[in-house]
């Protein structure tokens, strides 16, 4: 079979993961899901879930940090492009969201994990704490959308092109125009704008979890310059929903250049919070 620009730029971003990374396909009632998984046996899953597009390769640059004390596992999303397969029960709505991730950690043999999310998988993320909290041991959101507040008109606008008829060339305009100078990683960036291509690409939408009932340690971390929502009034809004959470602004960070921004900084957060 002839492989495709999406499958070779696949490639090409999860070699920059370190090199003992493995990749399971973890049997569920939607399909088996890709899982990339590097750090110690024994040590505290981690799973992590990217935004939409962006595929779980896109954490190349937080793995060896974060995978020096946790056993991560970074997920392509299901309904999303990557090495996740779409087969079996319907995914409708963000209670088989819910159902897909019971039976994600089910495969991986946790019986409760850290969660991080980033922008649509910090929605997932949230959720899911809501539902299950006992497996959810800590709880951090990057750049979370239509959690605390929705996407800010502009933002839409900007996306609506790559929505309605999407191209390599829309894709990449949209995320030229939200990165600007923050110019996240250039393999990266050609790996989410075929990703907008990708057929039958289903993302879920819903409404906001309800945030303030989160019973787990949460760290919410957002992109100082992003423009899918107003940086400061969702931070306001998360301490006042949240006041045990740690809610802090990530310098020079844009909604789409994270988690690649700075990685160092990041990674020292989260290290810090999952410890």
């Amino acid at each position: 079979m002839a492989r495709t620009a999406f499958d070779l730029a696949y490639d090409e971003l999860r070699a920059r993961w370190p090199k003992s990374t493995e990749e399971h396909d973890i049997g569920t009632p939607y399909g088996p899901t890709r899982v990339h998984v590097y750090g110690p046996a024994e040590g505290q899953p981690l799973v992590l879930l990217p935004g939409g597009m962006a595929t779980g390769l896109v954490w190349f640059a937080n793995a060896a940090a974060l995978g020096r004390r946790c056993r991560i596992y970074a997920v392509d999303l299901v309904g999303d492009a990557g090495g996740t397969e779409r087969r079996g029960m319907p995914l409708r709505n963000a209670d088989d969201l819910n159902r897909w991730l019971d039976a994600l950690l089910d495969g991986i043999g946790a019986a409760s994990a850290h969660l991080c999310g980033h922008s649509y998988g910090a929605w997932i993320a949230a959720r899911y704490g809501l539902h299950a909290p006992a497996r959810v041991s800590r709880l951090a959101l990057l750049d979370p959308t239509q959690v605390f507040a929705g996407f800010s008109p502009g933002y839409l606008l900007r996306a609506l092109p790559t929505l309605i008829r999407p191209t390599e060339r829309r894709a990449r305009a949209f995320l030229s125009w939200e990165t600007g100078p923050a110019r996240p990683d250039a393999a990266w960036q050609r790996l989410y704008a075929l990703a907008a291509t990708m057929p039958g690409r289903k993302l879920i939408t819903g409404g906001r979890p309800r945030a303030a009932d989160l019973a787990m340690p949460v760290l919410v971390l957002l992109a100082e310059h992003s423009r899918a929502h107003h940086t400061r009034r969702v931070a306001d809004r998360a301490r006042r929903t949240l006041p045990q959470a740690g809610v802090e602004v990530l310098p020079g960070a844009t909604h789409h250049s994270l988690p690649l921004t700075t990685p160092e900084h990041l990674n020292n957060r989260l290290a810090a919070f999952l410890d």
